[in-house]
């Protein structure tokens, strides 16, 4: 293990530091390949110098570090700039950050650190650009919409960037302008990104890169419809009006490029993971939680990209919620699959465990499935829920992944598919899983059985049957 001594001093560059002067992602094949190529070659050179450092006297560990950290540079640097497919796996590695048992703790945290900014930060357009988009979508005479227009952005992401405005009947607003050529960069991410899947595994550890990167990119492309998105977000809007709680942003205005929603000025829940007491952090978290649930249960609205970048805590205490990029309708039968797994997973036996998931997509007709296995490896997410005080943490995550990660003849995992119409779905537990346990939250097993009566008489039947401890 590297020490803190030997990490003193390291700094992650974050993307966006002496980038183009125009600000505009490439879109050009040629350009794309060779900035992503570059990455395991460089990789590659970085192991070879690390053999001839050894040779003079160089620590290994010393040698290992200096590797990683470079590499995590390069990719944080090259995947902000590229947008797209390319950021959003990076989003997504993000969440990732405290589950990385394959390289040092230490390092996993700084590199988590440098991922995060992807969720916030990239290199900002030019003014001319931005105006550019928005004569294309509001007309030439834009700039009469608006009282006031901030040029510098406030928030710069994967696929466009947020500046802010006073709009023409005295409102603050949140102007989001899409980059031009977002559609074509995303289009040629997915046949770029499949060469980077063993350098983007060293930071998501376990999970099956290669379908990773496809169903982000598919993801993209619901995230690329302002209309879709502005729908999603105004349904929340009404949903939530005047809630205590919460606040959603109004849609003012949208087009094919640009979305404009009521302005709300909050701290990002990302600056609190770090700062924040654990107490707030906890608190945050079940306010995440049950946000997700209520946006079901009030719009029918399933927001699947739940990370920290998302989600503002307003002065008086509420959370804002932003970006209904990644939303869907919540699929019909989702509640009847999660309630009959439930029940198979806490009173069942292997084989009705097999025999539900085989029903529902979950395994092919024809695959072998050790359903025993499954159990094992979902105990621990299931016993959450037993425990009114269990407190998800980075360790208790890390730990997971780790017991999922172990290389197995038979690796359970890839036994098992995913219903297409489910995508969304598992990327919602996915992402929350991985922010909760970022913020340290704990009380989640009395939260989640609120929503869930019919997992909660299932829970229990369980206890009462004396099998918790077996």
């Amino acid at each position: 293990m590297v020490s803190n001594e030997q990490l003193s001093g390291r700094v992650i560059q974050f993307p966006g530091r002496g980038r183009r002067g125009q600000g505009l992602p490439p879109t050009t094949r040629f350009k794309r390949d060779a900035k992503l190529a570059a990455i395991p070659v460089a990789y590659a050179g970085r192991r070879a110098k690390g053999l001839g450092q050894r040779m003079i006297g160089k620590s290994p560990a010393e040698i290992d570090l200096d590797i990683q950290v470079r590499t995590a540079e390069h990719l944080v640097d090259v995947l902000g700039d590229l947008r797209g497919c390319a950021a959003k796996v990076g989003q997504m590695a993000s969440v990732y950050r405290t589950a990385m048992p394959l390289v040092p703790l230490e390092f996993g945290e700084l590199a988590g650190d440098a991922l995060g900014r992807l969720q916030t930060s990239a290199p900002p357009m030019m003014p001319a650009l931005v105006h550019q988009v928005l004569a294309e979508n509001l007309g030439p005479g834009w700039r009469e919409e608006f009282r006031e227009f901030n040029e510098r952005p406030a928030a710069a992401a994967s696929l466009g960037q947020v500046h802010r405005a006073v709009w023409r009947d005295g409102r603050a607003v949140a102007v989001k302008v899409m980059y031009p050529g977002a559609r074509k960069a995303v289009d040629s991410d997915l046949r770029l990104l499949r060469s980077l899947s063993g350098v983007i595994a060293v930071f998501m550890p376990g999970a099956d890169v290669a379908a990773v990167i496809e169903t982000v990119c598919g993801l993209v492309d619901d995230e690329l419809d302002y209309h879709r998105e502005a729908a999603h977000q105004q349904a929340c809007a009404d949903a939530f009006a005047d809630d205590p709680q919460y606040v959603v942003p109004n849609v003012v205005a949208h087009t094919d490029e640009v979305l404009i929603s009521d302005w709300v000025e909050g701290i990002s829940v990302n600056r609190l993971i770090s700062g924040g007491s654990p107490h707030e952090r906890g608190r945050l978290g079940l306010l995440i939680f049950h946000f997700l649930e209520e946006a079901i249960h009030r719009a029918g609205v399933l927001y699947s990209d739940v990370h920290p970048g998302n989600f503002l805590v307003l002065p008086d205490g509420r959370l804002a919620v932003v970006d209904f990029g990644a939303c869907e309708d919540y699929p019909q039968d989702m509640r009847s699959i999660v309630i009959e797994l439930g029940e198979v997973v806490y009173n069942g036996t292997p084989a009705q465990l097999e025999e539900a998931l085989r029903r529902h997509g979950f395994v092919r007709p024809e695959q072998d499935f050790d359903a025993e296995e499954l159990l094992r490896i979902v105990t621990p997410f299931r016993d959450v829920l037993i425990q009114e005080d269990f407190r998800m943490s980075s360790e208790w995550l890390r730990e997971q992944v780790d017991a999922i990660a172990v290389l197995r003849l038979s690796n359970v995992f890839r036994q098992m598919t995913l219903p297409p119409q489910l995508t969304a779905f598992a990327r919602k537990v996915g992402t929350t899983i991985g922010t909760l346990s970022l913020l340290g939250t704990d009380g989640l097993g009395p939260a989640f059985l609120r929503w869930w009566p019919e997992v909660a008489e299932s829970v229990r039947r369980f206890e009462n049957s004396g099998r918790v401890h077996s």
